[in-house]
C-alpha cells in the first residue's frame, strides 16, 4: 500500500479476469448490497451504474428518465479485464486491478489521495467495500441468477468479544456467507452483515471504550435450512457443541440446538413440516 493510500484490499474470484471485469463493471446493479448505509442517499437511491470506457462515470442513481444521478467517480483508465481507474470528486483515485492466478483472478483496489490534496479533509470511503460485494457474487457459480440485494432494515444482532475468530467460524462451520473486514480495517464494533439462508445476521465487536449497554446473554438466532442432518453434521465434525442430533418438535417439524464460540444458542430447523408429518 502506497503512503497516500486510505485503503487497499484485494480477493480471489473462481473466474478468468475478462469475465471478472464484465461482472464488475456491467453487474454492479445486480451484486450492490442495497441499504440506507451503501449509498449516499439511501432514501432516494435505486441503483448504481458504471459507464464504459475513459470518461465514464460510477452513477448512483435515483431517477434515470429524468437524469438524476449522483456522480461517484469518472473513469481514467480503462483496460477490460486488467485494469479500472476511478477519480472521485473528493480528489481521490481508486485503483482496481484484475490479475491472473492458477484458480481465478486476483482483484485488488488500492484507494489513494491525488497528489496536492490535503490529507486531512474527509475521504468518502466504499472503494474497498466495492471489491467485497463483487467478491460475494463472483464467487457464486450461479451469478447468472443473482438478484438485486437489499439489506433488510431491522435485522438480528450478535456481539463477539473477539469478533474476527467468532465471525470466521460462523462462516467455516455454521455455513454463513460473505466475508468478514481484515483485521484492523475497521472499528470493532463496525457493523458486519453475513448471510444466513437468505437472510442478514449482523455481527458486532466490543469497543474497549464504548459505554453503550452489552446485551442480553440470553438473546439466540433461529434459523431455518434446507438440508438440516447435512447441516448438523457439519457443525459436528467441526466441533461445535452441539444438545444432540436433530429431533422432532410437537408442530411436526425438526430442530436442533448448537451453540457459538462465545456461548450465544442457535436452533436450526427445517423450513416446513416434512412429508407425512403429524
Amino acid at each position: 500500500m502506497t503512503e497516500s493510500a486510505v485503503a487497499a484490499t484485494d480477493v480471489e474470484v473462481p473466474v478468468d479476469p475478462d469475465r471478472a471485469f464484465r461482472i464488475f463493471t456491467e453487474e454492479i446493479d445486480d451484486w450492490w448490497v442495497r441499504s440506507p448505509t451503501t449509498f449516499m442517499d439511501g432514501g432516494r437511491a435505486r441503483g448504481r451504474r458504471i459507464e464504459p470506457g475513459v470518461g465514464g462515470r460510477l452513477l448512483e442513481v435515483y431517477d434515470d428518465a429524468a437524469g438524476d444521478v449522483l456522480e461517484l467517480g469518472r473513469i481514467t483508465v480503462w483496460e477490460p479485464g486488467k485494469r479500472l481507474v476511478l477519480e472521485t470528486p473528493d480528489e481521490t483515485e481508486a485503483d482496481f486491478r484484475f490479475e491472473a492466478t492458477g484458480s481465478g483472478t486476483r482483484v485488488s483496489v488500492e484507494h489513494r489521495l491525488l497528489p496536492g490534496r490535503d490529507p486531512k479533509m474527509h475521504v468518502v470511503g466504499g472503494m474497498d467495500a466495492m471489491v467485497d460485494f463483487f467478491a460475494e457474487r463472483a464467487c457464486d457459480p450461479e451469478h447468472v441468477s443473482w438478484a438485486q440485494r437489499d439489506l433488510p432494515r431491522v435485522s438480528p444482532v450478535l456481539w463477539y468479544a473477539d469478533v474476527q475468530a467468532s465471525g470466521r467460524w460462523l462462516l467455516d462451520v455454521f455455513g454463513l456467507q460473505g466475508r468478514m473486514p481484515e483485521p484492523g480495517r475497521l472499528p470493532p464494533d463496525f457493523p458486519v452483515p453475513l448471510t444466513l439462508c437468505g437472510a442478514t445476521v449482523i455481527v458486532r465487536g466490543f469497543d474497549a471504550g464504548d459505554a453503550r449497554p452489552r446485551p442480553l446473554a440470553d438473546h439466540e438466532v433461529y434459523a431455518y435450512v434446507d438440508d438440516l442432518d447435512g447441516h448438523y453434521q457439519r457443525a459436528v465434525r467441526a466441533g461445535a457443541w452441539t444438545a444432540g442430533p436433530p429431533h422432532a418438535t410437537d408442530f411436526g417439524a425438526r430442530e436442533y440446538f448448537a451453540r457459538d464460540p462465545e456461548g450465544h444458542l442457535w436452533t436450526f430447523g427445517t423450513w416446513l413440516p416434512e412429508p407425512g408429518a403429524e
